[in-house]
């Protein structure tokens, strides 16, 4: 028996919009980097600092401003609203309980014409026995270093004998993945899923992105990070961005899209092949 959890979120609209925690029962699904000094006190413009939990990436991933020019300010709450304003757009997004799911709806404004990049970068406390699953023969990108050159495949295919549904065990290596036109994947772990579901305005493409970091990065000092991330557009680096890539603001001036967030738990132990099979979780029905 598969049972959903109802979860709780929590954010830090003073540190970037930063959510801090995503729980449902007993389980914490987002990871804390333990080293992460600097985070409170970070200003635009400066290098990312991988501080954990879910951070949200826009107007880029990769490139400048690293990791976009959202997680570095601070937000404000507008009844029930939080917003971040930027020079160049203004994004609010307002988390709402649906059942046992959650309902995030973001709204971007900025010029006809603007070009951007979103992630929700959710980094998962997960085990080395947790996978990824996504519909077979997705069209998937991998970035195997960080440059901005990637090669193409079909999800799950192996990068050089790596099979990236496989959340571990540790090997040592970092990879990066988009998963493009995915709408929606569930990571399992053990008795455990967590789903995540997107839909946007017709015409803004949408996928996933993996960062598979079984303590391969940084070089000095690697850690284990993984993240899961519905996205809109199809590269990490808007600078890369070719046509199709990026989200593009219309003559409305802005972009609307939700994501859904599911938890769920396997009661029935015993049966390992019955549980969290609805992989692209489409949950908007």
């Amino acid at each position: 028996m598969v049972r959903r959890l109802p979860l709780d979120v929590r954010t830090d609209l003073v540190h970037g919009g930063r959510w801090t925690s995503l729980r449902g029962a007993d389980r914490e699904w987002l990871w804390q980097n333990p080293d992460a000094a600097g985070r409170s006190s970070v200003l635009p413009g400066q290098s990312f600092v991988d501080a954990g939990g879910l951070e949200e990436c826009v107007p880029t991933v990769r490139g400048t401003p690293d990791h976009g020019d959202a997680w570095s300010r601070p937000w404000r709450s507008n009844g029930g609203t939080e917003v971040c304003q930027s020079p160049d757009f203004v994004l609010t997004r307002r988390i709402e309980a649906d059942g046992d799911s959650l309902r995030v709806h973001y709204v971007l404004r900025a010029e006809p014409g603007y070009r951007f990049l979103w992630a929700a970068h959710a980094l998962l406390d997960v085990s080395e026995q947790a996978v990824l699953r996504a519909s077979d023969s997705t069209a998937t990108r991998v970035y195997p270093d960080a440059g901005a050159r990637y090669a193409e495949g079909l999800w799950p295919a192996p990068w050089q004998e790596v099979r990236l549904d496989r959340l571990g065990p540790d090997d040592g290596t970092a990879l990066g993945a988009i998963l493009t036109g995915c709408r929606g994947a569930t990571v399992v772990d053990g008795a455990d899923a967590l789903s995540f579901a997107l839909r946007a305005d017709p015409g803004v493409p949408v996928s996933l992105a993996l960062w598979r970091n079984l303590r391969g990065f940084p070089a000095r000092h690697p850690y284990r990070s993984i993240g899961v991330e519905p996205m809109l557009g199809a590269v990490f680096d808007l600078a890369e961005a070719g046509p199709g890539d990026a989200a593009v603001v219309s003559e409305s001036g802005e972009i609307r899209w939700e994501m859904a967030v599911t938890a769920t738990r396997r009661d029935d132990t015993h049966d390992t092949h019955a549980a969290h099979d609805a992989h692209d979780a489409h949950d908007f029905d």
